[in-house]
């Protein structure tokens, strides 16, 4: 098998939602000498951008996404160990990072928390419907250098603010940089408010 096979079928197993197909073809890279952090960047998370665009296209409906993330745990679990195994130290910093209050959705912010951690940051990833205070909290609490927000919902995105109003309340706008993401999120929202 070339390393573009393998790719594809690393991509396949993610847009088909196939589980044991993931777990093959994570143990065929390891058998060419390829990376699951290479496997992760060039195969698996295309397939999760393929599926995205076929979601916001009206392809594909909610529960095919969440079968595909699901399949997508078994790539990052698989990248956590191939780091923790190295005992890679983490140079590039410390990010915590949520989806905020009022918002359920964690696909997009699994995925960047995956790719993050393939980057070499140390993520403290909070999980989702996670209130303002509790951002500033832990990234207190580990002396984050970055807090990553996400929103999914415009309705959602005004914790993004909270957080940004609650750092400069609390003197701790220049202790973090700050950074903003999600559907409706742009770079005209991250400048208004303040994200850095």
């Amino acid at each position: 098998m070339t390393r573009e096979e393998l790719m594809k079928k690393a991509f396949d197993s993610i847009v088909e939602a196939d589980e044991d197909m993931a777990a093959e073809e994570l143990e065929e890279g390891k058998a060419m000498g390829v990376t699951c952090v290479e496997m992760l960047q060039e195969g698996f998370s295309k397939g999760m951008n393929e599926l995205g665009d076929q979601f916001g296209r009206g392809e594909i409906f909610l529960p095919e996404l969440i079968f595909a993330t699901e399949v997508m745990s078994v790539a990052t679990d698989a990248v956590d160990e191939e780091l923790a195994a190295k005992g890679e130290v983490t140079e590039k910093g410390k990010i915590v990072i949520a989806t905020v209050e009022g918002d359920v959705h964690d696909i997009g912010k699994g995925i960047c928390v995956s790719m993050l951690k393939a980057s070499g940051f140390d993520v403290y990833d909070l999980g989702r419907e996670v209130p303002a205070d509790d951002y500033i909290a832990k990234a207190q609490e580990v002396n984050a250098d970055i807090i990553g927000s996400s929103a999914l919902l415009t309705t959602t995105m005004v914790v993004q603010r909270e957080i940004e109003e609650k750092l400069e309340a609390a003197g701790l706008k220049d202790k973090f940089k700050t950074m903003v993401g999600g559907s409706p999120v742009t770079s005209r929202w991250a400048e208004k408010i303040g994200a850095t």
